[in-house]
């Protein structure tokens, strides 16, 4: 659908609905893209405000395919309109965290792009998805917000792709970012940064999605007392470009599981060991036999985006190894 645009004199930003929650009408359908930022009028205070219908769906039916459009169709906006001062992606909460890092990985530019959902259905009381689309059209236009990569704005806090997660099922305030801490805030009189991202991100990525038709298959493996080797022989079995462990606190990790990787030299496939655990970095080493690496502090989910795209640019483990280094 072309872009829709409601006239301003002030920055433009463009607003790119994909759906979720936000647009959700509790026993009716998704409200359209135009409709859910004509419901708040506020916006067109702050901002010339122009509309993008990506999709209409639960994020929960979010695929890479999904990804791969989205952040191809940013990169050639932010090309082709120098005039944007951002982007505001409206999404799902189930993987805004997973869609954000993508995006985080592969848009190149400094401008900033912002991703908002809501937790109630816009027909609830105390419906918080206005507030929020109001905030990060505020934040977004923001020269603060320039150059710290692809953001996550929901319930007045300001978090980073790589380190904002979802913890709660309902609550408002479900994202958070426990021990690297928020970027920022949405006070009402003023948007306020106290820290920078250090990571590498956008523009200073080396993934590039314009010659990219799909990404590499990557599954995630739930390690548990117990673990049967053969689950992970199915996995192994099946074609896929990389793997993704998700086990015990460090790293550590059942018998079942620790035997299914050590067969796993065989089909010498890039294998990325993550934590179950949500906070704290992997600390340890690996047996000699288990031919995988750590993933630092990044959550499986995520872990799982980054080995996708590195699998774009090589296939060595050591390479892999520096690439998770550094992100």
């Amino acid at each position: 659908m072309p872009a829709q645009t409601i006239t301003s004199s002030k920055p433009k930003v463009l607003i790119i609905t994909t759906g979720g929650t936000i647009a959700s009408v509790n026993g009716k359908p998704m409200i359209d893209g135009p409709a859910l930022v004509q419901a708040v009028p506020t916006l067109k205070e702050y901002a010339e405000i122009e509309v993008m219908v990506f999709s209409k769906i639960g994020s929960s039916q979010m695929t890479p395919g999904h990804w791969l459009r989205l952040g191809k169709s940013i990169n050639e906006y932010l090309q082709k309109d120098k005039d944007l001062a951002g982007i505001v992606i409206t999404h799902g909460t189930d993987t805004m965290e997973e869609t954000a890092f993508f995006l985080n990985l592969t848009i190149q530019s400094q401008k900033p792009v912002v991703l908002v959902g809501s937790m109630r259905s816009s027909n609830e009381i105390s419906a918080d998805g206005p507030a929020n689309l109001l905030n990060a059209v505020r934040v977004v236009i923001d020269q603060q917000a320039t150059g710290q990569g692809v953001l996550v704005v929901l319930n007045e806090h300001i978090g980073a792709a790589r380190n904002i997660f979802k913890t709660h099922n309902r609550n408002v305030h479900t994202f958070h970012s426990p021990e690297l801490g928020y970027l920022g805030f949405v006070d009402p009189d003023a948007i306020k940064f106290y820290q920078k991202v250090i990571h590498p991100h956008t523009h200073q990525s080396e993934f590039d999605l314009s010659d990219m038709d799909q990404l590499p298959v990557v599954e995630i493996v739930q390690d548990f007392t117990g673990f049967d080797e053969s689950i992970l022989k199915y996995f192994l079995n099946k074609g896929i470009d990389g793997l993704i462990i998700q086990t015990f606190a460090g790293g550590r990790m059942s018998a079942g599981m620790r035997k299914g990787l050590i067969k796993a030299t065989e089909k010498q496939l890039p294998i990325v060991v993550t934590s179950s655990v949500a906070n704290g970095r992997i600390i340890g080493q690996l047996p000699a036999e288990v031919p995988a690496i750590f993933a630092s502090d990044l959550r499986g989910n995520k872990a799982r985006i980054l080995l996708m795209l590195a699998l774009t640019q090589t296939r060595g483990l050591g390479e892999i190894k520096e690439i998770f280094e550094r992100y």
